[in-house]
């Protein structure tokens, strides 16, 4: 199990970064000052309520979209700021599954150039070559080589998923961003795409940042948990550590909401949160939480809290957690 805290030397580094988008009737700042670092070979779980800012969280780390402010730097470059012709080099260390399995393919491609198009952008190899790793791709990811010459309409949507897998993987990249790519799949189809993760994760030693709503698919194949809640992240941990004893108030109502199987498994105390998501456009004053947590006490509604580092390197933003 990984430390809370990721080594000196990450693969990924992000600081007091920072995304805003201007809407009708003001601004909205769905990242919100986050800083984190993803180790090699390590994967991270991300997770909360629709509309916290998780996905778009991920886009900018990849320069999908461009940060307003702070610091990202993968594998010791500064690529946050850089321009579009000086991060190609970087982009195929860095690529995303997407959540959607049928929007995220061009209908009008065969499987086959799909997954190739990275390689050709990028000028990889021979295009023997390239054709030769398409046909060990779709093997590896379960699917029939043959089929390369088919659309994607002809495929089902966890075959769709393992498309859109082997499209991330032909660069054979160092961070695979993973934006809630099983929320779409059936229960069982989630589990074989998960368990496929785990696998290709371990394979090439890839770091993963996975985004999830759902707190259960994160504990599966997540070394560290972060939690983020309306554009801040409120707590880091081990999966053990905030699985079995989270310390924002926020985390111990998500947790205390997942459904357990196990008749015999102790169940924590259900917490039902009152009231609904702040606006992101105005969001509260003090810690964003407040307006919901049933411990905030007066200096909550006026004081942000910093996310501390613990004594055993958990990370948590609440006041009145201590130690």
């Amino acid at each position: 199990m990984s430390p809370a805290t990721s080594p000196a030397e990450p693969l990924v580094s992000v600081r007091d970064l920072v995304k805003s988008f201007r809407v009708s009737g003001g601004t909205v700042r769905a990242v919100n000052g986050v800083s984190f670092d993803v180790a090699r070979a390590e994967t991270v779980g991300l997770v909360g309520e629709s509309g916290c800012g998780k996905s778009t969280l991920g886009k900018t780390i990849l320069r999908l979209i461009d940060p307003d402010s702070g610091s990202i730097v993968l594998a010791g470059a500064e690529i946050g700021r850089l321009s579009r012709s000086a991060l190609r080099p970087h982009r195929r260390r860095m690529q995303m599954i997407f959540q959607d399995p049928y929007a995220s393919l061009n209908p009008r491609i065969t499987v086959g150039r799909l997954i190739q198009e990275p390689m050709d952008a990028h000028k990889v190899g021979t295009v023997a070559e390239r054709k030769d790793r398409v046909v060990w791709l779709m093997e590896r990811v379960g699917l029939r080589p043959e089929h390369a010459e088919r659309f994607p309409h002809e495929f089902s949507g966890g075959q769709r998923q393992r498309i859109g897998i082997a499209r991330a993987l032909a660069l054979n990249p160092d961070l695979l961003i993973c934006d809630e790519p099983v929320s779409a799949l059936d229960l069982s189809v989630q589990a074989q795409v998960l368990n496929l993760l785990v696998e290709i994760q371990e394979e090439f030693k890839l770091s993963l940042l996975f985004i999830s709503h759902d707190l259960s698919v994160v504990a599966h194949l997540a070394d560290r948990i972060m939690v983020m809640y309306l554009g801040h992240i409120v707590e880091i941990g081990t999966r053990d550590a905030v699985w079995d004893q989270p310390l924002h108030p926020y985390t111990r109502a998500l947790i205390s909401a997942v459904p357990r199987l196990d008749p015999d498994e102790e169940r924590p105390t259900k917490i039902v949160l009152t009231g609904d998501l702040p606006s992101p456009m105005d969001p509260p004053a003090g810690c964003p939480f407040h307006t919901r947590c049933p411990v905030a006490v007066g200096r909550c509604s006026s004081e942000m809290p910093a996310l501390r580092v613990l004594a055993d390197g958990s990370q948590v933003a609440c006041h009145l957690v201590t130690g």
